[in-house]
């Protein structure tokens, strides 16, 4: 309807945390005032999950979004910057490599740098392949500054961040309301259906209190009070590929100097985070049930503490998977009501921020539409199954002996994992997909990590002489290091910038 009399959509998200909040304010950026009412309902009693407080580098281009200034952001967060992540002991234990957030330089002679890699290898003569990614050459050195303060190559990067996932939440909120979103104080005890046309008409909170609408936002965590309880909307387990369940979560004091990565240490029946903030570490222990007792999950998980302990370790149960669809009549899931793996890529935020994304984009008009229902449903499912198998990657090729790791080493794939790496031993390529969340050279990072070594590299690699190939990548190696320890401290450039002792 247009015009003076154009009726006013209403939006109830329907829980808080870091989901509802992003969502909110996505909305309240996007949609006109005058078209639209965003509410949003939450208890105080009930918790954040926070299974991880890390992120990709696709935050930054949201809170840009929003007009939120960086350093503020940071210390309002007890934020630190994130480069990438480092793996030990995966594929085999005494193994170290890194995922950072960039690539290993421009393309020598129309190949990517890893060809030349490749075929240097075969001779056993040359540094790890780490060793030219700009992310790793600052993160190794415990050094950070952003792109736009470095010089060529060494500016071909991204980064995220670290944070305390409360404080986000509580940071959003300030923004979202500020553009006027209600908040709305109470439990969710039901959704109620309409009898004709079988859609969400109102919320029942306790108390007896009722929030209507026309659009509701599922936010409200594994339970998926909307989407799966009252839409009965099926989930989908992928445990068969990804066997952890479970995971163990306690901060400890802060230890030594600001790590700008994520670190992810690989366990007989899972892996350990390390999360560094300003103020403490956030830690974690993800595994998989059948192969270790929760107990003696939490023991390894304190004993691997490298700061003391600030408070009895959570935990958390989870079914890896996604729901059969996200968008449901007038009802759209987001966060953990519509799926959940692993943190190990930290992507939870990214497929809030995304879904959220999609929401503005496909519903326009306000309005339900099986069409844009169905887009919206298939491009939120592909971007699930791209990181799924990303995640699977990292186990599915392990070498280590435990119980756990050799399962996984002989489970049967995903179809569009297994064709990616049959095509990377047959020639060193990764076949990327729509709607993928990683890119070739993060791939690449992961594979030649492990040691996951193709059969063969591209042929072309072999045309330029192999000293002249050995001059390029050294002179570049030599570049990233130089450069990096032109950066300052991590610890030294928060305390200039963004230190969270500002803001208390």
């Amino acid at each position: 309807m247009n015009g003076p009399d154009r009726k006013t959509t209403r939006y109830v998200v329907a829980g808080g945390g870091s989901a509802g909040w992003i969502t909110a304010a996505i909305l309240a950026h996007f949609l006109p005032p005058d078209a639209a009412s965003i509410i949003l309902v939450e208890s105080e009693e009930i918790g954040i999950i926070g299974v991880g407080e890390a992120t990709v580098p696709l935050l930054g281009q949201l809170n840009a979004l929003l007009g939120i200034h960086e350093p503020d952001f940071v210390a309002a967060t007890n934020g630190t910057f994130k480069l990438g992540i480092e793996f030990v002991d995966w594929g085999e234990k005494g193994n170290r490599h890194f995922h950072g957030f960039g690539d290993f330089g421009e393309d020598i002679d129309g190949l990517a740098p890893h060809q030349h890699w490749l075929r240097l290898n075969k001779t056993g003569a040359i540094p790890p392949l780490g060793e030219w990614s700009m992310p790793w050459a600052a993160g190794r050195r415990d050094r950070f500054a952003p792109p736009q303060a470095m010089k060529g190559e060494a500016a071909q990067f991204s980064y995220a961040y670290h944070f305390d996932a409360a404080l986000y939440a509580g940071f959003l909120r300030r923004l979202a309301e500020a553009k006027g979103v209600k908040r709305v104080e109470g439990r969710i005890i039901d959704a109620e259906r309409d009898g004709e046309t079988g859609l969400v008409s109102h919320l029942t909170l306790d108390g007896g209190h009722r929030i209507d609408g026309d659009i509701f936002v599922d936010c409200t965590g594994f339970a998926s009070l909307l989407l799966g309880k009252t839409l009965g909307v099926p989930y989908r387990d992928w445990s068969e590929w990804l066997p952890c369940d479970r995971a163990a979560a306690v901060p400890s004091s802060r230890a030594g100097r600001l790590t700008p990565f994520t670190r992810a240490t690989a366990l007989p029946a899972g892996w350990r985070w390390r999360i560094p903030l300003q103020s403490r570490t956030g830690n974690g222990h993800v595994y998989a049930s059948r192969f270790l007792s929760d107990d003696e999950a939490v023991a390894q998980l304190l004993t691997g503490l490298d700061g003391e302990q600030l408070a009895e370790p959570r935990l958390l149960r989870f079914t890896p998977g996604r729901r059969d669809r996200f968008w449901e009549g007038n009802v759209i899931a987001i966060g953990l009501a519509a799926g959940f793996l692993e943190p190990l890529e930290s992507t939870a935020i990214q497929l809030i921020q995304t879904g959220a994304a999609r929401i503005v984009e496909y519903l326009p008009s306000g309005r339900p539409d099986a069409a844009l229902a169905a887009e919206y449903n298939r491009q939120t499912a592909l971007e699930y199954e791209r990181i799924r198998d990303f995640i699977i990657a990292h186990y599915c090729r392990s070498r280590r002996t435990e119980p756990l790791w050799r399962e996984v080493a002989t489970m049967d794939l995903p179809e569009t994992l297994a064709h990616k790496l049959a095509v990377w031993s047959a020639c060193g390529r990764v076949p990327l997909y729509e709607l993928e969340s990683h890119q070739e050279a993060s791939w690449v990072s992961i594979l030649i990590g492990q040691g996951i070594i193709p059969n063969s590299h591209n042929p072309r690699a072999d045309a330029l002489p192999e000293s002249k190939v050995r001059t390029i990548l050294e002179q570049r190696r030599m570049f990233l290091a130089q450069a990096a320890g032109r950066m300052p401290a991590h610890d030294y450039f928060i305390s200039r910038t963004c230190s969270a002792r500002e803001m208390a």
